[in-house]
């Protein structure tokens, strides 16, 4: 064919004209500079970002007339055949179809022979992550002890497959992609040498689709080329690679957070009508939602966004107004349903359940706006009075005893130590019995005061009930299981429990104890005992506080 793609008639002959690869090119040209050109050098990176054009640059620096040099003449015998693609010392082979180990063996053979007419023979292999595990066995020992005129350059897009083997015997290069000015700035170059009339615009958009590969970018602009008359605007482009405006993404991921979805629908219905691929076009959503999400950020824009100037200042405009976290609820979304439409057999309807999800979330307010709208709240509440405040039956202040100033040593100290001898009538630890309480009312006052002397004990007196009182003989039933009956028949429990009921009623009491089987109906107990809780001012201000909720409420 005479016709020669941009791709190829353009492909940079020299260090200095590749594109955005500087770390690279500029370490080659130091090592030519310095005679420390490795035996074997890897390039990794993704497709069409320069691996195979580097590789044949350094087989001309190496085998100039003038060099090695890090700027090959090109007029030699040497790089014109480079150049040409038929050196007769300069083999580049395809990985994959050379993959096996027959192949290597007979590469391994021939390498002892000397060039033809160049100071070294130099193998290119291109996907070098093709070759079969036996084929890179049959060449670890020729790569880490070549012939000294032999030079292997390596290419890859999957350095992860080759084995760490040949890894560790190789100079590894990685190469970057490639941003879309660069690109566009390229492409405007060659459409003035090709005189195309071109809209910057519309190189931006090719730019963009070429996911930051050259030679994607220049193969898509030779097809806009082709099928376009006179001068090129977006709206052919458009039209001719079959992908969707950025304003239609704009449209639509407006209407996702205005939650108008029947908007979004009916933007999805034209995308599909158009006959755009669904499952890319979704891939243009999500890249925008997280754009937007680091344009909302505010912090190194221009280096995490890969968007011309003018672009960003409109998704600028877009999230004015829009929380950070209700972005990052949207984005958190859609990510999550890629897998489903990416995979899915309807695309459509997939993505449409997606919008539709989308609209059923409610935005979160920040937790800043959230403290301080609390605040604000708690500030409305009015104090409570001293003389107002309300009291338990018994008399006793409902505040607890870090509120009411009680310090530790205080909080017991009408209970006495345990003893078997009658307690000091005036050491009575309740002065609120009454005679004339029932056995329930007197139960519970005696709990009480056992849990604040002995929580423990109390945990298991608060299943418990106050079968008889007559006289100086008190009779307890337990209920529950063997360990209440065996927790509370211990000596030492026993003790406690005589030396409080001993104080409670100010005589010396006998005490019974007996068990029952089935248990205490204690369910409105435990009703009030949650709900208690859940008014305590220190519950209520750690909710405030971590911003929390209770998930459940545990009666011991």
């Amino acid at each position: 064919m005479s016709y020669l793609v941009l791709a190829r008639k353009y492909r940079p002959q020299t260090f200095d004209e590749v594109i955005k690869q500087n770390h690279v090119t500029q370490t080659l040209t130091n090592a030519i500079k310095s005679c420390r050109v490795a035996h074997a050098i890897l390039f990794t990176g993704p497709r069409g970002t320069g691996k195979t054009t580097v590789a044949r640059i350094l087989a001309k620096a190496m085998n100039c007339e003038v060099g090695p040099t890090p700027t090959p003449c090109n007029s030699c015998r040497s790089c014109r055949e480079i150049t040409s693609g038929n050196a007769v010392d300069v083999f580049e082979i395809d990985g994959a179809s050379n993959n096996g180990v027959e192949q290597i063996r007979n590469l391994r053979d021939n390498i002892n022979y000397k060039p033809a007419h160049s100071p070294n023979k130099i193998y290119i292999i291109d996907e070098v992550h093709m070759l079969s595990i036996s084929a890179f066995n049959a060449l670890l020992k020729t790569l880490e002890e070549p012939p000294a005129h032999v030079m292997f350059i390596f290419a890859t897009t999957e350095p992860h497959k080759i084995p760490v083997t040949i890894l560790s015997r190789c100079q590894r290069y990685d190469f970057k992609l490639i941003n879309i000015e660069s690109i566009s700035n390229h492409m405007k170059n060659i459409c003035s040498k090709e005189h195309v009339d071109i809209t910057e615009e519309s190189l931006m958009l090719i730019a963009r689709e070429a996911e930051g590969s050259i030679r994607d970018a220049l193969s898509l602009l030779d097809q806009i080329i082709a099928c376009s008359e006179g001068t090129i605007d977006s709206k052919n482009i458009l039209d001719i690679l079959g992908v969707a405006d950025r304003k239609i993404i704009s449209d639509l991921s407006n209407a996702i957070l205005q939650r108008d979805i029947p908007e979004a629908l009916n933007i999805v219905d034209e995308i599909y009508t158009r006959g755009y691929e669904i499952k890319k076009f979704y891939a243009n959503i999500l890249e925008h939602f997280r754009n937007m999400l680091v344009v909302k950020m505010g912090k190194n824009i221009s280096k995490l966004i890969n968007l011309p100037s003018h672009e960003i200042d409109l998704t600028q405009k877009q999230v004015q107004g829009i929380a950070e976290a209700h972005l990052n609820q949207v984005f958190d979304l859609l990510f999550k349903e890629e897998a489903l439409i990416r995979l899915s057999a309807q695309p459509k309807l997939a993505l449409e359940i997606a919008l539709i999800r989308l609209s059923q979330i409610k935005p979160v307010l920040p937790i800043d706006l959230l403290i301080e709208k609390l605040d604000d709240l708690k500030k409305d509440i009015p104090a409570i009075p001293a003389d107002d405040e309300d009291r338990s039956p018994q008399g006793v202040s409902e505040k607890t005893p870090y509120e009411a100033g009680v310090q530790p040593e205080q909080l017991y100290e009408s209970v006495g130590s345990v003893s078997e001898d009658q307690p000091d009538k005036t050491e009575s630890i309740s002065p609120s019995y009454a005679p004339d309480d029932n056995l329930e009312i007197t139960w519970n006052k005696l709990v009480d005061i056992f849990s604040k002397k002995h929580p423990s004990l109390a945990a298991i007196l608060s299943k418990c009930s106050l079968k008889k009182l007559t006289g100086q003989d008190i009779v307890i039933e337990v209920y529950g299981n063997d360990y209440s009956v065996n927790m509370i028949k211990r000596d030492k429990n026993i003790a406690i429990i005589k030396e409080i009921c001993s104080k409670f009623f100010d005589e010396k009491m006998n005490l019974t104890i007996t068990a029952e089987n089935k248990p205490k109906e204690v369910g409105n107990q435990n009703n009030d005992l949650k709900q208690k809780a859940l008014s305590h001012p220190l519950i209520n201000d750690a909710l405030e506080i971590f911003n929390g909720k209770v998930v459940d409420i545990k009666i011991m």
